[in-house]
């Protein structure tokens, strides 16, 4: 019962308005050769950047420079701000969706008559 309700909302999710923006908004940066290897440069540096924290050590200026040069390029991208757009509402959504579930188990916790599965 738990299983099938929870496909059925995944569904319901996934058939959403939030959500298929989403999947637009992001369809449309993977199709953006541009943008797509701006982002792809972007997460190598950060993750350059992290390698270099960890081991205790401040990455150059250079990369630190580089980082907030493409950082404004992307920035200023309207795909990419149509993708943190959508994210934002999707992530709403799913904030919705979590209090909803919340009400429920708290509702359901208090009732007497136990639903078999």
């Amino acid at each position: 019962m738990l299983e099938d309700k929870a496909k059925d909302l995944g569904r319901a999710i996934g058939q959403s308005a939030e959500y298929q923006a989403l999947k637009r908004a992001n369809a449309a940066i993977t199709e953006n050769r541009e943008t797509a290897e701006v982002l792809r440069k972007l997460e190598s540096l950060r993750q350059e950047a992290q390698r270099l924290f960890d081991a205790g050590q401040e990455p150059p200026e250079s990369m630190e420079t580089e980082l907030g040069t493409l950082m404004q390029q992307v920035e200023t991208d309207p795909a990419y701000q149509r993708a943190i757009s959508a994210q934002a509402n999707f992530d709403k959504l799913m904030m919705r969706v979590n209090e909803w579930i919340s009400d429920g188990i708290r509702a359901g916790a208090q009732s007497p008559i136990i639903l078999a599965p």
